[in-house]
Formats: C-alpha cells, structure tokens, sequence
C-alpha cells in the first residue's frame, strides 16, 4: 500500500463498534485509515420517504392504511431498538418493503382476477411486523 498511497485508496464502512474492533486488531491498521465519518441512523420521517420512494421504485403505490401502518411499524421499530445497537436504516426499510410486495403477492393469489389497481398497491395487511430487524 504505501508504494501506491497516491494511487490507491481503501474505504471500510461498518458499524462503528465492529469498524473500532478491526481496527484495533493490528496496531498499523489506525494509522493507515486516519479519517472516520460517522453516519447518525435517519430518523422516522426520512426512513418513510425512503420507503415511499422503494414503493414508487417498484412501481407500486401504499394505500392510505399501509401508510399509516408503515409509518407506525418504523416508529416502533425505532423506539424498540437498544440505545447504541446498530441499525441497518435504509437497508432494513428496503427489506420491510420487499416483504411486503411478497405478501401482498401471497394475498392476491387467492383473489380470483385482481384488478390492475389491486396488483398495484399495497395494504396495511401486506405489511406484517417482523420478529427482528
């Protein structure tokens, strides 16, 4: 690495506890990555938007109940989690989202013919609580 310092550049991302455990695990390893940007977890509001736009992404809709049970679920999902526990943010919003396309999926199977509206959007009871995140 230090023939090719100004050519060569490495980025580590992690959670901080984890990222400070690699580091101290050989003593050149800090002083070879002196700078560290924290990231702070979004808050309820943009981790919403973040949904909303997955939604949209996948060119689905919310209804207006799964947008309240949406919101509700990361509000809880929130306030649930330990002081200082990571939190995979958006990852985890993406992956709630995937879920719920796939039960919605699951739904709809025994619908004889959905409509194209009904293809289209999601329901609160396409969003079920999830046991961890």
């Amino acid at each position: 690495m230090e023939d090719y310092k100004d050519q060569f550049i490495v980025i580590l991302a992690g959670y901080e506890a984890e990222m400070d455990w690699f580091l101290s695990t050989n003593p050149g390893l800090p002083s070879r990555f002196p700078i560290h940007i924290h990231f702070p977890d979004y808050d309820a509001e943009t981790l919403f938007h973040i949904a909303k736009r997955t939604v949209a992404g996948r060119q689905y809709r919310l209804s207006v109940d799964a947008e309240i049970k949406l919101r509700t679920q990361i509000r809880q999902a929130l306030q649930s989690l330990p002081r200082g526990e990571p939190f995979s943010n958006a990852r985890w919003v993406r992956n709630l989202v995937e879920r719920a396309v796939r039960h919605q999926a699951v739904r709809l199977f025994e619908v004889n013919s959905p409509k194209r509206e009904e293809l289209l959007t999601l329901q609160a009871a396409d969003f079920v609580q999830e046991a961890s995140r």
